[in-house]
């Protein structure tokens, strides 16, 4: 079952990627939802409104809930959970790190069952099943996570900044403790896609302490299939390292 999830999880994100990515560059509504810098577009909106059409296409008995529509409560064995367009900031900007997340998880015991993370602009898809591991496509064929990548004493770590400017003063005093067993940090503005390149083990470890589930959900899985070690908390961020 987690396969078929999986890859329901991919198509879903593609076609939420796919309206993101037709508008990149438009004028579009723009409006600002809990605090200053916190934004939220039309194209939001209408990349849900398509990622529910198909997941619900598929099995119309499931909950859903994302970022922006209300939650629709299902009779079903999964509830999913989708971020339509993560990376907002990035996305107004310009900058190419946004994409479409879509996660599976058990209604009966809260399981992680299935992931995806589409990130349009760079053309990857990361994806996993519980139990089967993780993947990332580039376009020409699916490769098994994490990369075989060159040995060095590059040690880098990836982190988010909250919305809160008495939240983000704390982060950045402890940002140095943070940073001791690391030689650099990346900051690309899209948690899903952060917890994907710990999964790639392009990033050693990614943590944030101011995320909404929908942030995380497939991104950690991906991560944690890739053999990452995963923290979750639905109030309180995720976080993601090899060891």
């Amino acid at each position: 079952m987690t396969e078929q999830l999986r890859l329901l999880a991919i198509e879903a994100a593609r076609l939420g990627a796919a309206v993101c990515l037709r508008h990149w560059g438009e004028t579009v509504h723009l409006a600002t939802k809990s605090a200053a810098g916190d934004v939220v577009t039309a194209v939001d909106r209408a990349a849900e409104e398509t990622v529910r059409a198909a997941l619900l296409e598929a099995r119309p008995d499931d909950g859903v809930l994302g970022e922006e529509l209300p939650e629709r409560i299902g009779t079903g064995s999964v509830q999913w959970v989708v971020d339509p367009l993560d990376g907002t900031t990035n996305y107004i900007r310009r900058l190419p790190h946004f994409g479409t997340s879509v996660a599976a998880r058990s209604t009966a015991d809260g399981s992680w069952l299935a992931g995806a993370v589409c990130a349009p602009a760079l053309g990857m898809t990361w994806s996993a099943a519980k139990g089967l591991g993780a993947q990332l496509d580039s376009g020409s064929g699916e490769v098994r996570l994490p990369l075989a990548l060159m040995e060095s004493s590059v040690r880098l770590v990836g982190t988010g900044l909250s919305y809160d400017p008495g939240h983000r003063r704390r982060q950045l005093r402890e940002l140095g403790t943070a940073m001791a067993e690391y030689t650099d940090m990346r900051r690309f503005g899209a948690a899903a896609l952060d917890l994907c390149l710990v999964a790639q083990r392009s990033l050693d470890a990614f943590f944030e302490d101011d995320l909404a589930v929908h942030d995380w959900a497939a991104g950690a899985l991906i991560a944690e299939e890739a053999g990452a070690v995963v923290t979750r908390s639905e109030s309180a961020g995720a976080s993601a390292r090899w060891q």
